[in-house]
């Protein structure tokens, strides 16, 4: 019984460690997704995370944020033809993280770095403007959260879209600033 109490102590350490680390994350039913059918990620954990931004309206609430995942999941569906949002997870500037496909699926957010990633990104334009600080914050710790999880690689390489096809996302600012975060790579 002594090695048993020990045991469930260290795992409740090493799980209360785990979710310090990661943000708090809205799950799709939480935000009203829709049904979708999406492949698992075939390189796991994944070696890249992809940063966007979203290029249209942020959010600071959270009925905010749930209404954009949907609208962002709509167009991604209805409009280009995709099978769910594009994202695997979105960040709101009211500090929480938004399931989009979820840790171990494929994504459609970045050719050539679909299979072989994890897309993330903050809801929002960051051209001229970074993202706020719980923005920031939510989505740095999701990062270490999928590191800690198993989702993402230990030595993984952060890129913005933008080094991944010829496109302005995540934004001048956005880019900028995740130019200063850990593993970030200049050379892809």
């Amino acid at each position: 019984m002594n090695k048993f109490a020990t045991v469930l102590v260290l795992a409740s350490i090493c799980l209360a460690s785990v979710s310090a680390q990661c943000p708090r994350i809205v799950t799709r039913a939480q935000w009203g997704a829709r049904a979708a059918s999406t492949a698992q990620l075939p390189i796991r954990p994944a070696p890249w995370v992809v940063m966007h931004h979203t290029a249209g309206a942020s959010c600071t609430t959270d009925a905010a944020c749930a209404q954009q995942m949907r609208n962002i999941q709509s167009f991604h569906m209805d409009g280009n033809g995709w099978a769910d949002i594009g994202y695997n997870f979105l960040v709101g500037e009211n500090g929480a993280a938004y399931e989009g496909r979820g840790w171990g699926r494929q994504g459609a957010h970045a050719p050539g770095y679909n299979d072989r990633s994890v897309g993330m990104g903050v809801m929002g334009t960051f051209t001229n403007a970074i993202p706020n600080a719980a923005a920031r914050t939510a989505a740095r710790n999701l990062i270490t959260c999928g590191v800690s999880l198993g989702h993402i690689a230990s030595n993984y390489w952060l890129i913005g879209h933008r080094q991944a096809v010829a496109t302005a996302c995540p934004g001048n600012a956005f880019f900028n600033e995740i130019r200063t975060w850990p593993r970030f790579n200049p050379n892809v």
